[in-house]
């Protein structure tokens, strides 16, 4: 989920980092299929966000593309006929995960109906996101894949008074308001044809499309919301997350799809000319910068590069605009496979474990300048919203026949699945440091190095001292790999059962089904509360761990959806029909 919820790391722009994290109609000559049909829905002729003046209009609108989409190499495994033992497990584990979010859904609506999110602990509500009911949008398509159609119906008739015109936050995370809001009303739209969902999307898409409205056409990131209900002018920041600005496009894309407004689309595509026409050009070719000044459309002057958060969904949503728009934008498979060719020789790493796992992480380069060389310098963090590159690789393995690509998705997930096993509750953490293979070849397991790595995260001078290493490994409560665990928490987060998933409906691996039922069972013996489910604050612990009184609505958006379709049957949204959005929401892809 792009920047994906708040994750830091210390870098040589910490501070500015730390900032971001803190804050917050066109007709083709083909008939595209039931995916590409347009609706024409009408908004009230006096909606506000149409009634502003634009300042800065749009001289040349970029059109959809046009054409009959291509027929692309199949994602999803032929699966055979599963026996009656098979059936029945998967069935009961089904039913479990709807028994948690059943619970959950019932406490949201009895104690928290049209906030953004529920308080597990207290029974309180937040609104975090707007106050638009985020938890409520986010799980429409969880009610309608779960069969729970009455709780549909009533959750759609309460959206109906949500009012995009005031909004509870002065500063609007314009990503975060795409993903979970109006690609919530997509996928709902998508998988439900109702119509009124059609058009609460586009009264987010025309708010949307007002931070866009800047004399170069790049959006606003932080929006303030209230001074462009005054109709004031508006100018992109000169600092902004890459995640937050080039993870808009499917949204955006969908909308004009299924409108026929090309409007939206043309606003993404703007951004996806400078990514491309940058991509060669940043410190470390490939990739583009954590960091990007999107005011002069500069997005290659930073020096810290990653997968993980603030860059993520950049990156994810490459193979899947592919896969949406049916090969009709051939760019975004370029633009990936020359971002993956970067990735997997920089980023990716191969962690000194005890058993000698065959397993991959993906850590972070800072690009430093030394007689005017680049010198990489390798963070081998591991991250739990990473653990969405596995199942990115998967999708582009296929798409594009890259037996490569695929092989290294299984090493991600195999490493995310490793790490969750390595922890005393089964649980992974938000932040984790370790040590770093001399090869993919040579990596035998050294417990001296290991202990050396500790001392070096601890910022102890005298390498040698393993007594003093070996109290940091007991006080920390280090499993024999992790040089470190900064951050201990668990925050209900998706990446990595999202990897699993994917991954297994690709391969049809059964080892990733009973990894998957393990991955439930400790988190609902872990986070399960009177009333729902909550955030720990510390996963390190042998037993009890303390919790946080927070439950995002991705845990019912994302999290519980991807552990209840692992269960079901492959047909339940075919990865050859839909595309997930970084918020778990799957869009109808085009099709010949």
């Amino acid at each position: 989920m792009g920047f994906r919820r708040r994750l830091w790391f210390p870098l040589g722009i910490a501070t500015l980092l730390l900032f971001f994290y803190y804050s917050w109609s066109s007709q083709g000559a083909h008939r595209w299929t039931d995916a590409g049909n347009t609706v024409q829905v009408q908004l009230h002729d006096d909606y506000f966000w149409t009634k502003l003046p634009t300042h800065y209009p749009v001289q040349d609108m970029k059109p959809l593309p046009t054409g009959k989409p291509r027929a692309l190499p199949k994602i999803q495994k032929v699966f055979g006929k599963e026996s009656k033992k098979d059936a029945a497990t998967r069935t009961e584990r089904q039913v479990a995960v709807k028994e948690a979010f059943v619970r959950c859904w019932d406490s949201y609506k009895t104690k928290a109906f049209m906030s953004d999110e529920l308080a597990p602990i207290s029974g309180k509500h937040k609104d975090t996101f707007g106050g638009w009911g985020a938890t409520l949008v986010d799980s429409l398509d969880t009610l309608w894949i779960m069969s729970m159609r009455t709780e549909f119906e009533e959750a759609v008739a309460a959206v109906m008074d949500i009012d995009f015109t005031s909004s509870s936050l002065q500063t609007v995370n314009a990503f975060e308001t795409t993903i979970r809001y109006l690609g919530g009303f997509l996928s709902a739209y998508d998988l439900s044809g109702d119509e009124r969902l059609l058009r609460k999307a586009r009264e987010v898409g025309e708010m949307l499309y007002k931070a866009f409205d800047t004399p170069n056409r790049m959006p606003i990131t932080r929006w303030d919301f209230a001074k462009a209900a005054q109709g004031e002018r508006q100018v992109a920041h000169e600092m902004a997350l890459v995640a937050e600005v080039g993870s808009l496009c499917m949204e955006f894309t969908r909308l004009s799809v299924v409108t026929g407004d090309p409007k939206w689309f043309d606003a993404t595509e703007r951004i996806r000319e400078v990514l491309e026409e940058q991509q060669s050009t940043t410190l470390l070719p490939g990739m583009w910068p954590i960091m990007i000044n999107p005011r002069d459309k500069r997005f290659n002057i930073s020096n810290s590069f990653g997968l993980g958060a603030m860059a993520d969904s950049t990156y994810e949503y490459l193979p899947k605009m592919h896969a949406l728009m049916g090969g009709l934008l051939p760019s975004y498979q370029t633009m990936y496979e020359e971002s993956m060719k970067t990735a997997l020789k920089h980023i990716l790493f191969r962690p000194m474990v005890p058993d000698t796992a065959d397993i991959l992480m993906s850590g972070m380069i800072q690009v430093e300048k030394e007689e005017e060389k680049a010198a990489l310098k390798l963070e081998p963090e591991g991250q739990h919203l990473v653990c969405f590159a596995g199942g990115m690789l998967a999708v582009g393995g296929k798409l594009f026949e890259n037996p490569e690509h695929l092989e290294t998705a299984r090493k991600l997930v195999d490493g995310c699945i490793w790490t969750y096993k390595a922890m005393p509750l089964g649980i992974m953490p938000e932040r984790f440091f370790m040590v770093p293979c001399k090869s993919d070849k040579d990596c035998e397991w050294d417990e001296t190095l290991w202990k050396r790595a500790v001392l070096r995260h601890a910022e102890k001078g005298d390498r040698t001292d393993m007594a003093t290493a070996d109290e940091i490994i007991s006080e920390a409560r280090l499993p024999k790999g992790f040089a470190g665990i900064p951050d201990t928490r668990y925050i209900l987060r998706p990446e990595a059962i999202e990897s699993v998933f994917i991954l297994y409906r690709v391969t049809g691996r059964p080892d990733l089904l009973e990894s998957a039922w393990a991955m439930f069972e400790t988190i609902q013996e872990n986070t399960r509360t009177h009333l729902a489910n909550a955030a720990l604050s510390d996963i390190t612990v042998n037993s009890t761990p303390p919790t946080m009184d927070s439950m995002e609505s991705f845990w019912m958006g994302e999290t519980l959806k991807y552990f209840y379709l692992i269960f079901s049957e492959p047909d339940l949204i075919n990865l050859d029909e839909w595309v997930f959005n970084t918020e778990a929401h799957p869009f109808k892809r085009l099709i010949p």
